[in-house]
C-alpha cells in the first residue's frame, strides 16, 4: 500500500528499452500511486546506513535496462520525463567481432552514440556492463574495451564472466569439443581470470570503488537496487517470471506471459512458485551474498542473529579459509581476500557444502 516506502525501482529483464516510453511511464505511475516513492533520486551513498533507508531525502533510484541500439534522443527524453534517472547499458564489448559472435545486435559505434544521447538528454547516472571471456576476446581486446569504457566515464561499471548455456548451440559445441559457432575462440578459464584481475587493478587506478565482486562505482554511485539483493532486503517483482522476497518467503510469478496476464484478469495472484526460507537457508544467503560485497560480513552480528544455526563447524571453515589466504579477518569482520577474488567460488563452495 501507499505506506510502503520505495527507494529503488528497476525496469529490467528482456529489453524494456524496446517498450513504448508511454507504457513505461504508465508502469511507473502505477507504482507511484500504490507505494510511497520519494522524488528524483540523487546519486546513492556508499554507506550502508544511507543506502538502505527507504525514506531517504535523496529520492527513488529508477533504473532502466537498455541495449545501445534501441536508444534514440526522443526515447531518452521521454524516459527522463517519466522519472527514470539511471540507465544500465548492456555494452558487453567494444569490439565488433566479439559482439557479433555473442549474437548482439549493436556495434561499438552504437555504444558511443547511445551514451552521447543519454548525456545530452540529462542522464547523470549511467551503468555499463562488460563481459570478460567472449568468443574471440584476447588480452589486448579486453584491455581496449576497458579503456574505451573509461573514456566514456560511466558512473557505474559491471563486469561479468562469460557463461555458456549448455543447451545453446555454442554450449553443445563446446561440450563436444567442436569448433563451430566460435567455440574454438572462447578464452580459457585462466584467461578470463586474468582479464578480471586486470580490470580490478585498472578500475581501481581510474578511481572506481570496487564494492561487490562484479561491480564498481564512482564515489556515491553504488547500485542501490542491487544492494537490496546482496543485503537480503525485501523486494517485490511485477511481471511474468518476476521474483519477490519479503524476508521470510520467496515467490516467483508465472513465466508464461499469457498465463500471467490471465491470472491478473481473473483476479488471481500469478504466483507459480512459493518457498519459505528456512533459518539455515537464510544463514547460507547471509554468508554467500554478504561475502560478495568487498566490505565483507560481521560474523558477530550473524552469530547473534542465527544462534545455533551458526555452529562451530562454520567457524572452523572460516579459519581454514583464512589459513589458505582466501579470506581476511579483522576483529569479527570477514571479507574475501582482494588478491583472490578471481577464485571466490572456492570460498562459497567451502562454506556451503
Amino acid at each position: 500500500g501507499v505506506d510502503k516506502k520505495v527507494d529503488t525501482i528497476y525496469l529490467g529483464g528482456g529489453t524494456p528499452s524496446l517498450f513504448d516510453p508511454a507504457d513505461l511511464s504508465r508502469i511507473l505511475e502505477a507504482v507511484r500511486s500504490r507505494f510511497a516513492c520519494a522524488g528524483a533520486a540523487a546519486p546513492s551513498s556508499g554507506a550502508r546506513a544511507a543506502s538502505t533507508s527507504g525514506a531517504r531525502a535523496a529520492g527513488t533510484e529508477v533504473t532502466l535496462e537498455a541495449d545501445p541500439e534501441t536508444i534514440t534522443p526522443e526515447k531518452a527524453a521521454e524516459w527522463l520525463a517519466a522519472g527514470i534517472n539511471r540507465v544500465s547499458l548492456g555494452a558487453q564489448s567494444f569490439h565488433d567481432a566479439e559482439l557479433k559472435a555473442a549474437g548482439r545486435m549493436h556495434r561499438r559505434d552504437d555504444i558511443f552514440s547511445s551514451i552521447e544521447r543519454l548525456r545530452s538528454t540529462g542522464f547523470a547516472n549511467i551503468s555499463l556492463d562488460l563481459i570478460a571471456g567472449l568468443p574471440h576476446q584476447t588480452a589486448s581486446s579486453w584491455q581496449d574495451s576497458l579503456e574505451e569504457a573509461l573514456r566514456l566515464r560511466p558512473e557505474h561499471i559491471s563486469i561479468y564472466l562469460f557463461e555458456v548455456d549448455e543447451g545453446s548451440r555454442l554450449g553443445r559445441e563446446l561440450l563436444a569439443a567442436g569448433t563451430r559457432y566460435s567455440a574454438a575462440a572462447v578464452p580459457t578459464d585462466d584467461a578470463m581470470a586474468d582479464s578480471y584481475e586486470f580490470a580490478c587493478e585498472r578500475l581501481n587506478r581510474a578511481g572506481y570503488d570496487h564494492y561487490e565482486i562484479s561491480n564498481w562505482a564512482l564515489p556515491g554511485f553504488r547500485s542501490r537496487h542491487n544492494l537490496k539483493y546482496w543485503r537480503r532486503d525485501p523486494y517485490l517483482g511485477f511481471g511474468a517470471g518476476a521474483h519477490s522476497f519479503d524476508g521470510r518467503w520467496r515467490w516467483a510469478n508465472a513465466h508464461d506471459p499469457a498465463a500471467y496476464a490471465a491470472a491478473i484478469e481473473q483476479g488471481r495472484l500469478p504466483v507459480e512458485q512459493l518457498e519459505e526460507v528456512t533459518a539455515r537457508q537464510a544463514l547460507d544467503e547471509e554468508l554467500f551474498l554478504g561475502l560478495r560485497q568487498l566490505e565483507g560480513i560481521d560474523l558477530a552480528r550473524i552469530q547473534a542473529q542465527y544462534g545455533a544455526q551458526f555452529n562451530a563447524e562454520i567457524g572452523a571453515r572460516f579459519e581454514e579459509l583464512r589459513a589458505q589466504g582466501l579470506v581476511e579477518c579483522s576483529g569479527s569482520r570477514v571479507r574475501l581476500a582482494p588478491a583472490r577474488l578471481a577464485v571466490s567460488n572456492e570460498v562459497f563452495v567451502a562454506l556451503l557444502e
